[in-house]
């Protein structure tokens, strides 16, 4: 500590002048800004107005382009196919009536061929895969394609 006093002991009167300079200074600029405000009060609230009116155009601009879809993933198990290893359910083939050519068209439904690919593949007339699948829907009790694959495979009819 003696040196700091040593210190303010030889510089008393520099040390005093540049606090008082400094309060002056300030004085100063502080009368300064005063002049700025009064003399531009009107353009320095139209330029407060406008950072506003930007900053509030902003964040609505973000609030608006914001998409208001949410995109949500659902995850379905689907069970593995074993061609060789498949024995369709015999008493639910039985039980929901389908016959042999039904059969086959729910195998080719499955497959995802058009009800033309199918009356190709088969040799019969679109009108004929047509009533199939319509009394395939009735049997399964469903009323679309995929509907009907998916309940002939949780009931073990196709693979």
């Amino acid at each position: 500590m003696p040196g700091i006093k040593n210190i303010w002991q030889q510089n008393k009167a520099t040390i005093l002048y540049s606090i008082c300079l400094a309060i002056l200074l300030f004085f100063l600029k502080w009368l300064e800004l005063r002049f700025i405000i009064f003399n531009h009060s009107l353009e320095i609230y139209i330029g407060c107005i406008a950072i506003i009116f930007t900053a509030l155009g902003i964040w609505l601009a973000l609030k608006l382009s914001k998409p208001k879809i949410e995109t949500v993933i659902i995850e379905k198990e689907i069970p593995a196919n074993h061609r060789e290893k498949f024995v369709p359910d015999a008493l639910a083939i039985a039980q929901h009536d389908i016959s042999k050519r039904e059969l086959e068209i729910l195998d080719l439904l499955a497959a995802g061929l058009s009800n033309q690919e199918i009356a190709e593949r088969l040799f019969v007339s679109l009108s004929t895969v047509k009533t199939h699948n319509q009394n395939l829907f009735e049997k399964l009790e469903v009323k679309r394609r995929t509907q009907a694959v998916d309940k002939a495979k949780k009931l073990n009819i196709i693979a």
